[in-house]
């Protein structure tokens, strides 16, 4: 079972395409209701519902980084800058991620694709 994945409103459909035809659980925050959501209150949500937050949106890492310092607690946050990442590379990173990471595995920490 691959852990689930949720996604801001600025990940490319492809992505999320892609790799829902690999068999990942991933929920948009477009089809949760969420899209319009600020940035705080989206990294929230994705705690709420038990999902690890993917975005390509930097003003999340500056969040995650002021919540890591106070003790805020937060869902796991992938980040892949939008200039340094190909749609199949983004694909191939999270389904990695999503397969090899355990549900205890969520909380506060911030990871970087693209590995290569």
């Amino acid at each position: 079972m691959s852990l689930p994945l949720f996604f801001d409103h600025n990940v490319d459909f492809r992505i999320t395409l892609g790799l829902r035809l690999r068999s990942i659980d991933v929920l948009t925050a477009a089809e949760d209701g969420s899209a319009r959501l600020h940035d705080e209150a989206l990294m929230l949500r994705a705690k709420d519902i038990g999902r690890v937050l993917f975005s390509q949106d930097e003003d999340l890492l500056v969040i995650a980084r002021q919540w890591q310092s106070t003790g805020q607690q937060f869902p796991r946050l992938i980040f892949a800058h939008q200039l340094r990442i190909t749609i199949g590379q983004a694909i191939r990173d999270l389904e990695l991620i999503s397969r090899v990471l355990a549900h205890g595995d969520l909380a506060n920490r911030v990871e970087y694709i693209p590995f290569d």
